[in-house]
């Protein structure tokens, strides 16, 4: 009898397989794929950023000298300056990406570290809600505020981390503290990877100090902090701190983006992205509705002091600079996971779930762009014409290029120096970012500069100002022109 009851409940007891197959076909796993599929398919149209070359370039230097430059290599305005390679460990992984499949190698980094970022947020917003349709709306969140930063750059690599550094204090808050300690190593690789670290530090010391407030304080949502969870959060913060000065380039690259903030001026108030948000951006209205939400949420009681604290530190970044709408996504998005619907109706069909999956993944697979599409997307956005031209004119003197056409050069046309690129940084230190802010601003006459730098030949975006005015500058003519760019030279302009 006793064997036959045994026998019985076996039968009745689902194996482990059948508990892992349950789960990957899943309601909530097939609006992870979703989720995934939406990302993944935005990344196969981002070979965009003109950043993406220079990162690439200097990813090839460090991959093939093994060391990581420390003055500046590819303008002739800055060459020799001390220059910090803040992102170092990024650019080598961008080339690795590069070097294993080409143009397809990179689009696959995007798909895959923008999927990743934004299904940790998905799991984030499930511990909260413990409901799949809100944590598929928080995921979407966080992805429409990460798409100025979703592409090959190092920024996607910083979210990520940041994404993950909430995740990793969460179950350490809710589950063990021993979850925690995944935070020291975490930051000494970050720390190499991208200057946003600094928000990770920022989000640990928050967490810390709401710890010591989190019973009877107003109206906010009490928290579980026990004193052996806030000594641990303590520890791992002096450990975090500690551990990014564990970086092969020294103090300086922990130093770097207080430099950024304090010191780079000209980079702040010129580049379009260091920019506040434009009324005119679909964007910055969501914004300021997630915002209201928020607000509605905390005079309604329903957040805690840390999710507050949270929100309002990356509300005034993004209010200030465009570029900070990611970290505004990463952290507003499990906030929002408060609003949601108290009980989710059960959905167990594993056969409709399947075919969900099944169709994001072959979306994914079917629609991955070819060799073809993507040197179709890099010809559309970058001077390719006219570096033929440059190369095979061979035009004299040195070149003043276009800010936007700077990081391709580097890449494509190696043999020339160029004038400016996006390392706004060295260009700012030097004052050259400032002389060319105003000459292609038309600020001062155009011919001082020419002259001063000794220029015989301009590379210039074909819509911009100063496009518009070089035929009329005495001894320049135009050599080339195409949809894009627009070539000028002084004089004759070849050997």
């Amino acid at each position: 009898m006793g064997g036959q009851l045994s026998a019985a409940t076996a039968r009745a007891e689902p194996s482990a397989l059948q508990r892992l197959l349950s789960h990957i076909l899943s309601y909530p796993a097939a609006l992870a794929a979703g989720l995934i599929a939406i990302t993944a398919l935005s990344a196969f149209t981002r070979l965009e950023d003109p950043d993406l070359w220079w990162h690439l370039k200097n990813g090839e230097a460090i991959w093939n000298t093994h060391r990581i430059p420390a003055a500046d290599l590819y303008s002739f305005t800055a060459q020799g300056h001390p220059w910090i390679a803040h992102e170092w460990l990024s650019e080598l992984s961008l080339f690795a990406a590069y070097r294993l499949a080409g143009y397809s190698g990179l689009v696959l980094w995007v798909a895959v570290l923008g999927s990743l970022t934004y299904l940790i947020v998905y799991l984030l917003c499930w511990l909260t809600a413990r409901n799949a349709l809100v944590s598929l709306r928080g995921g979407i969140i966080a992805f429409c505020f990460g798409s100025v930063g979703l592409g090959p750059r190092p920024l996607l690599v910083g979210s990520l981390f940041l994404a993950a550094e909430l995740l990793v204090l969460e179950l350490g808050r809710t589950r063990r503290a021993r979850w925690l300690w995944l935070l020291p190593p975490m930051f000494a690789v970050w720390v190499n990877c991208h200057g946003s670290w600094v928000f990770g530090m920022a989000v640990l010391a928050i967490y810390f100090v709401c710890s010591f407030f989190n019973r009877g304080f107003g109206r906010f949502v009490e928290e579980a902090f026990g004193a052996d969870l806030r000594r641990s959060i303590g520890c791992v913060l002096a450990a975090c701190g500690a551990a990014v000065f564990l970086n092969p380039v020294g103090y300086r690259l922990v130093l770097y983006p207080f430099n950024l903030l304090i010191s780079q001026k000209t980079n702040l108030n010129s580049v379009q992205e260091w920019l506040p948000p434009s009324l005119l951006d679909a964007n910055t209205f969501v914004m300021l509705a997630v915002m209201g939400g928020v607000l509605l949420l905390a005079a309604s009681g329903r957040l805690s002091l840390r999710e507050v604290a949270l929100v309002l530190i990356a509300s005034a970044l993004a209010l200030q600079h465009r570029r900070m709408l990611f970290l505004f996504g990463l952290l507003t998005a499990p906030a929002l996971a408060h609003y949601g619907w108290a009980k989710e109706a059960k959905r167990a069909n594993p056969l409709a779930n399947a075919l969900v999956i099944f169709g994001c993944l072959a979306a994914i697979v079917w629609l991955f762009p070819g060799k073809t599409n993507l040197e179709a997307q890099v010809e559309n956005r970058n001077p390719v014409g006219a570096v033929r031209y440059i190369r095979r004119a061979q035009p004299a003197g040195r070149m003043l290029n276009d800010y936007r056409f700077g990081g391709y050069l580097i890449w494509a046309l190696p043999e020339t120096k160029v004038f400016v690129d996006g390392r706004t940084d060295i260009f700012d230190w030097t004052g050259v970012l400032d002389e060319y802010v105003r000459w292609a601003n038309l600020t001062d006459d155009p011919m001082a500069l020419l002259d001063k730098y000794h220029i015989g030949f301009c590379l210039l975006y074909r819509d911009s100002a100063a496009a518009r005015v070089m035929p009329y500058l005495p001894g320049w003519k135009k050599a080339f022109e195409d949809g894009l760019a627009v070539v000028f030279i002084r004089g004759n302009g070849t050997d």
